[in-house]
């Protein structure tokens, strides 16, 4: 074994050949054992103006050069907001759930409900993404976002299991809740065939029939699912939080929300991107098509509003959902380019904008947040 202490060998070291300085003759020989690309090899270079959304001839596997920047943005935004469950307290939830006094009937009711349709809803959302959705987008930046976005449902799921374990929820009747609860139940039937086109192995793209099959699809969950259908539990739950109550499950929707804030908006530019890319697919049927499953969509979650809040609860009742449910669907349609489907509706929560902003120093449920990034940067104080 070789010791730094040991006295070095008064062997002489072998000579080694001179070697010639190495000029210009040099550089050229160097040159040329190099593997010179031939002209086949380089005709297959990604051209960035070549790379299409969807039914793209480019190799997927070539992430630069880049031609969706907003795209490679939004996954870089992505991994520096991660964070994960266990960072967040749950000992004051806890207590509170086991104190008879701690929450009303109604408040229970909500929580349980919103957990039973959470805990499956995410993973939906994944499998759309990693079945579905991925293998049919073309462009390799909008592919590495899609593979963050399916972690971060995975982080959703592993979440909303944090809270059921923390608080000794019953764990048949939550993750059941999606088959056994018909508000819940409805809202995931609208969902399931819009997935199962995607995942189905023989469909592809390439028509304009399949196409708009695909962007159907798109605008579901991004519009719809992550953008329409997420929102009467974020409320619900964020107002527990506003009013000291379910603090550490409150944090940990509030993280949720902003990143289905950036999933929503990101599906919302890939949309927006392929009618651009594509204009024969937004046929005036077509945009009948998508207003009538926005319509839709909006009744579902209302009844889910109504099933969760029966007799009215922290100060919020169902009636008040129905301003906001078409406020949002108002919102979604004209981010895609449809017209207002409800006349003069408002945002009867306006506080909900600022729960979507996690870079501040403070938030609603009086924790200090120094830095949203990775988990070894969070403070909780």
């Amino acid at each position: 074994m070789l010791s730094w202490d040991e006295e070095v060998s008064s062997a002489p070291a072998p000579r080694q050949p001179q070697q010639a300085p190495l000029g210009d003759t040099g550089l050229n020989q160097a040159a040329a054992a190099e593997p010179q690309a031939d002209a086949e090899s380089l005709a297959k270079r990604v051209n960035a103006d070549d790379k299409r959304i969807i039914n793209g001839k480019t190799d997927v596997n070539q992430l630069v050069p880049f031609k969706y920047k907003w795209a490679w943005d939004k996954y870089l935004a992505g991994c520096a907001n991660h964070w994960m469950p266990q960072e967040v307290n749950m000992q004051r939830d806890i207590e509170l759930w086991k104190n008879p006094n701690g929450l009303t009937d109604d408040e229970r009711r909500l929580v349980k409900r919103n957990l039973g349709f959470f805990v499956t809803a995410d993973s939906l959302a994944a499998n759309n993404i990693v079945l579905g959705t991925y293998r049919h987008i073309t462009a390799p930046e909008c592919r590495q976002y899609l593979l963050r976005q399916a972690f971060e449902e995975a982080i959703h799921t592993h979440a909303y299991q944090y809270i059921v374990e923390s608080l000794g929820l019953d764990e048949g009747e939550i993750f059941n809740a999606y088959n056994e609860v018909k508000s819940i139940r409805d809202k995931d039937e609208f969902l399931i065939p819009f997935i199962n086109t995607l995942t189905d192995p023989a469909f592809t793209t390439g028509t304009v029939e399949n196409d708009q099959k695909l962007l159907k699809s798109l605008i579901v969950f991004a519009c719809l699912m992550e953008g329409l259908f997420f929102y009467v539990g974020f409320t619900q739950i964020l107002a527990l939080g506003r009013q000291n109550k379910m603090m550490g499950a409150a944090e940990q929707y509030q993280y949720i929300l902003r990143d289905e804030s950036m999933h929503c908006n990101f599906g919302i530019d890939l949309i927006n991107t392929i009618k651009m890319e594509n204009p024969q697919l937004w046929t005036a049927a077509f945009r009948e098509e998508i207003k009538a499953l926005f319509l839709k969509a909006v009744d579902l979650e209302y009844a889910y509003a109504e099933d969760t809040m029966p007799r009215g609860v922290l100060g919020l009742n169902a009636p008040m959902f129905k301003g906001y449910l078409r406020f949002i669907a108002n919102r979604r349609a004209q981010q895609i380019g449809l017209e207002q489907l409800f006349a003069q509706e408002e945002n009867p929560f306006p506080w909900m904008s600022e729960m979507i902003d996690l870079k501040k120093e403070r938030n609603f449920f009086e924790t200090r947040v120094i830095e949203y990034q990775t988990g070894g940067a969070l403070n909780w104080e």
